[in-house]
């Protein structure tokens, strides 16, 4: 099922032995557009205190209630890595906090998470996965993350907060067509798959979506997200009701009406052929 942000706004995290906070943002990978860390206040207890929490240790949800169940403790929360969650998440920060929590690295596989697209089969114990920092084949990843991390020291980090990016301005090929209002995101996988994008600067009251993998480009200086549409497509789309939960049948037409196959369509393949392995 497709989520809101603002379904994830305010959501309770419960630890294995208690509470640890509110969700308050969310870090995401701009190039794979995939929620990679919750951004957590964990209020008086640790002087509000904000730690990230990974999709990774979600074992539950209760979204009526606004509650997100993790299968980690207070004590590992408050020993965790710390983190300024005012800026951008850098590649070393992120092996830090993965290597604390003893999950392996969800780059460098051809899934959405390491070789799958589900985030809790890399969670340590799964399905009798069992990884820890001093495995062999995690010393091999780490130590091919750190080449990484040397080679890439200057380059622009690839995590950035969603509550950053609302209001960005989204051109298509022929000019601007509106901003950002907020996302879609896929419960299972975490993958962002719309952005919700306000069209009121061009014709009143207008909500359309459009799918993640049609960006083209983020330019961060100039809060711009380019996207390979034309404005007169984006005009033409099924509109949006922002009251109402998405349908499959709804994605369909929206794929349909821009000529392109629906995510799930490419996600069934990768997973048959991960069956055959």
């Amino acid at each position: 099922m497709l989520r809101t942000m603002k379904d994830l706004e305010d959501c309770t995290i419960i630890a294995s032995d208690d509470n640890i906070g509110h969700v308050t943002d969310f870090y995401f990978d701009d190039q794979a557009w995939v929620i990679r860390y919750l951004i957590v206040d964990t209020g008086s207890w640790l002087l509000s205190r904000k730690v990230l929490i990974s999709p990774i240790a979600i074992s539950s949800f209760n979204w009526s209630e606004k509650l997100l169940s993790v299968s980690i403790t207070k004590e590992q929360v408050k020993n965790s890595p710390d983190i300024d969650t005012k800026k951008p998440v850098s590649r070393q920060h992120e092996m830090n906090y993965l290597g604390y929590y003893g999950y392996p690295l969800y780059w460098g596989g051809a899934g959405l998470w390491g070789g799958g697209i589900y985030p809790n089969i890399m969670m340590p114990g799964y399905a009798g996965l069992i990884v820890t920092p001093q495995d062999a084949t995690q010393k091999d990843s780490l130590a091919m993350s750190r080449a990484e991390v040397a080679s890439q020291e200057d380059d622009d980090p690839s995590l950035r907060g969603c509550k950053a990016v609302v209001d960005y301005h989204i051109q298509a090929e022929d000019g601007d067509i509106g901003h950002i209002q907020g996302f879609l995101f896929d419960e299972k996988t975490w993958a962002i798959r719309y952005l919700i994008v306000n069209t009121s600067n061009w014709w009143l009251g207008h909500y359309v979506l459009i799918a993640a993998q049609w960006i083209q480009q983020v330019s961060w200086i100039d809060s711009t997200v380019i996207v390979g549409l034309t404005r007169q497509s984006v005009k033409d789309a099924p509109p949006y009701d922002v009251t109402k939960q998405l349908s499959r049948e709804q994605e369909i037409k929206i794929f349909e009406h821009y000529g392109h196959h629906g995510y799930w369509k490419d996600e069934m393949k990768f997973e048959e052929e991960n069956l055959q392995k």
